[in-house]
């Protein structure tokens, strides 16, 4: 996947050349409002395929869900500061080119929206605990994508930097379970650890808290205002965002209090064994524990006016944004109240729904997996849109058989024919062909002899037909050259 878009970048990279002539940062910005926009359509949408495969945008997703393997700490590093957040950036940077490509920024909104909508869905019926956090980690880059389609480019950085402490803190308070469960991962055979474990729990909910906006977190300093700048947009792509991310809203709260209810507050689910050796983290994890739980709390409260204040002028000039782009005051002062309120009363549904459910009446996802219609439903979204299975079964396999016959006819085949194989192979055929002919007839030889005598007569007496002066030197040569092989054969 990421071998994908760093195709996608390094094309990007040869199409900014060709159209500006340099990679220099002030040199293309500089030049961006003179380029025809289809160029830079093109130039935005292939910096777009890096970025997308970076920060796991929907299409080339599928390998962060399968990186899980690594260690929590390792998986809180890479989601909150590090990898997913560098396709993030790429954008970012881009402005001045995004910004003079409408087109490129109602895709870039679409496929943020989607691809927030889509990681939530997912995030539903997953059961691996690691696993329902990284999708977590999907529908967030979407809507930080959407963000930025709708070029709020500093509600996007805001929203990367609050996510990365709340999703740092999941990831390491379900690391702390996942080790004191003797590395059991599936949430289906946790629960009731919330007098095992809780600190951890009280982490753990604050992290999820952070997640799914609660007001006066962190979290809702930037995630609600990316949806009302949606809205603020009054266009398709804006509305189209504005619905699917307060939907996903909605669905990002009922699977975190999905996973805090099987993990923490049902009844138990594994061996006695296993719970006998539960035990809290060490308080080498205690002290970043704290710490992140703190920004995922005040953070957003501190910093967001100096990030999203209205007149900041925090970036200066590092984030460039077209003046009929600007929306702030509109999602500010004109919007109705329900639109405002929306996302936290959807998420504030979501959250009692999961408790009621996992709860009080657990059957109910039971009876609804056992109708037909939801058991296909249900395989849809646990089989994650079976991306996996149409890259498997129609590209990769594909790419393998081609790669087959590559090997096969082309390197084994006509290579060889063509390369050193059938070069030695024609001149050991040639050599043994040549000393098959010699017969020891005395008429043979003199045939060979005569043949070879009229040759080299041509090749003496040719060049002198040449009258241009120029292959004079040239026709010396040849002579020179035939009248000693003459001489000493």
């Amino acid at each position: 996947m990421n071998r994908v878009g760093d195709f996608g970048l390094s094309i990007a990279f040869f199409a900014l050349f060709a159209v500006f002539g340099s990679l220099n940062y002030s040199t293309i910005y500089s030049l961006s409002p003179y380029i025809n926009e289809t160029a830079m359509t093109i130039i935005a949408l292939l910096l777009l395929s890096g970025a997308a495969a970076k920060s796991a945008q929907l299409g080339l997703h599928s390998w962060l869900p399968g990186s899980m393997e690594a260690p929590t700490p390792v998986s809180a590093l890479l989601h909150a500061a590090t990898l997913v957040t560098a396709g993030i950036y790429l954008l970012l940077r881009s402005s001045p080119i995004l910004e003079y490509s409408p087109t490129a920024l109602l895709v870039i909104t679409l496929i943020g929206a989607s691809t927030a909508f889509f990681g939530a869905t997912v995030g539903l019926v997953s059961n691996d605990l690691k696993r329902i956090i990284a999708m977590s980690t999907i529908s967030q880059l979407g809507y930080m994508v959407l963000a930025i389609g709708l070029s709020q480019y500093n509600v996007a950085l805001m929203h990367t930097l609050n996510h990365s402490f709340f999703k740092a803190l999941l990831f390491l308070a379900a690391g702390g379970v996942i080790h004191s469960l003797s590395d059991q991962q599936d949430i289906r055979k946790m629960g009731g650890l919330i007098k095992f474990l809780p600190f951890t729990y009280t982490i753990l909910l604050i992290g999820s808290l952070s997640l799914l906006a609660t007001p006066w977190l962190t979290g809702f300093y930037s995630k609600d205002l990316i949806l009302e700048l949606a809205y603020g947009a009054y266009s398709f792509s804006g509305i189209y965002a504005y619905i699917l991310g307060s939907i996903t809203a909605g669905l990002t709260a009922f699977y975190s209090f999905r996973l805090i209810s099987l993990v923490f507050l049902t009844f138990p689910n594994s061996s006695k064994s296993i719970y006998t050796n539960v035990h809290e983290s060490s308080w080498l994890l205690v002290i970043p524990f704290i710490i992140l739980a703190l920004f995922s709390i005040f953070f957003g409260f501190i910093f967001s006016d100096l990030f999203v204040g209205m007149g900041t002028d925090f970036f200066g000039n590092s984030l460039y944004l077209y003046p009929n782009n600007i929306s702030l005051v509109e999602a500010e002062f004109s919007l109705p109240l329900l639109i405002k309120l929306l996302p936290a009363l959807l998420s504030l549904l979501g959250a009692l729904l999961a408790l009621y459910i996992y709860q009080f009446n657990y059957r109910f996802v039971n009876n609804i997996i056992n109708t037909k219609l939801g058991r296909k439903i249900y395989t849809f979204l646990n089989g994650k849109y079976l991306f996996d299975i149409i890259y498997n079964h129609y590209i990769i396999s594909l790419g393998l058989n081609l790669g087959y016959i590559i090997s096969k006819v082309l390197d084994r085949g006509v290579m060889e024919l063509v390369g050193p194989y059938g070069l030695s192979s024609a001149l050991n055929k040639t050599a043994l062909a040549i000393s098959q002919s010699d017969d020891r007839v005395i008429s043979t030889y003199s045939t060979y002899i005569i043949f070879n005598t009229l040759c080299l007569i041509f090749i003496v007496f040719a060049p002198i037909l040449i009258s241009s002066s120029l292959l004079f030197e040239i026709r010396l040569i040849i002579i020179y050259t035939a009248s000693a092989f003459f001489v000493f054969t």
